[in-house]
């Protein structure tokens, strides 16, 4: 059996959008492709206008020996100027979206999980979730207490495992039409991405870990795939928001 396991070596790292433009192109590039991969142009968030937000952050991943970007996903921080990708998809169905974002962008802030995508050579490795979890652990250090996202049906276990919670009170309970009349999109928050008291305590605990040790490696296990990852989840410059600062903890 041992000579079905895979093993691969990848390297995780953060950073400001406006500070890697280069890289962000590289993001678009991947993330266009997998889009297209599944017939899907429609993302709200597949745009280039998002490289010069300074209130965007990325998490990207690649493989050691090739060097080639595999994945990537983004945090963007609710600044009272550019709407969220969650409020371009669905604002248009359910204006509530709005005062849901105002809410909570004026109780200790609040950014969005978006432009999620994992490209085809790593299926089955588990890449997705190693993603989601590194991208909430770096939030700790830009400011805000609130992560909301809009997720499909086949990625919304996965979100529920690290806290999302439907938001019922949106749409369909919870439920749109997104990206297309066909598919079904749920609009997600974690109520507190400090306390992750809504995710599972095997995910909980590994976004702990990686919030405390934001430069570290890991080994990390995906039924016959092996991922040594190395992580570097430190950003090197965060923007100020002063939107809703009077009440940032």
């Amino acid at each position: 059996m041992d000579s079905d396991i895979k093993h691969q070596t990848f390297r995780m790292w953060a950073f400001r959008a406006i500070d890697e433009k280069p890289l962000c192109h590289e993001f678009i590039k991947g993330h266009v492709k997998v889009l297209a991969d599944y017939g899907i142009s429609s993302i709200t968030s597949n745009n280039t206008f998002w490289i010069e937000n300074p209130f965007m952050y990325c998490i990207v991943v690649e493989d050691v020996i090739t060097k080639e970007l595999l994945g990537g996903i983004r945090i963007q921080i609710a600044d009272g100027i550019t709407p969220l990708p969650v409020e371009k998809a669905v604002g248009y169905m359910d204006a509530r979206i709005y005062d849901v974002v105002k809410r909570f962008a004026f109780s200790g802030g609040v950014g969005e999980l978006n432009g999620l995508w994992v490209s085809n050579k790593l299926k089955g490795v588990g890449m997705g979730p190693y993603l989601v979890r590194a991208a909430i652990a770096s939030a700790s250090q830009l400011n805000f207490v609130t992560l909301i996202g809009i997720c499909g049906e086949n990625t919304l276990q996965m979100f529920i495992n690290v806290g999302f919670l439907i938001e019922n009170s949106l749409g369909k309970n919870g439920g749109f039409p997104y990206p297309s009349e066909d598919l079904t999109a749920h609009v997600v928050g974690i109520l507190n991405a400090v306390a992750l008291e809504t995710a599972a305590s095997y995910d909980r605990n590994i976004m702990t870990v990686l919030r405390s040790n934001k430069v570290t490696d890991r080994i990390e296990t995906n039924n016959n795939f092996i991922s040594n990852i190395s992580y570097n989840l430190l950003y090197n410059n965060v923007t100020k928001n002063t939107y809703g600062v009077n009440l940032f903890i």
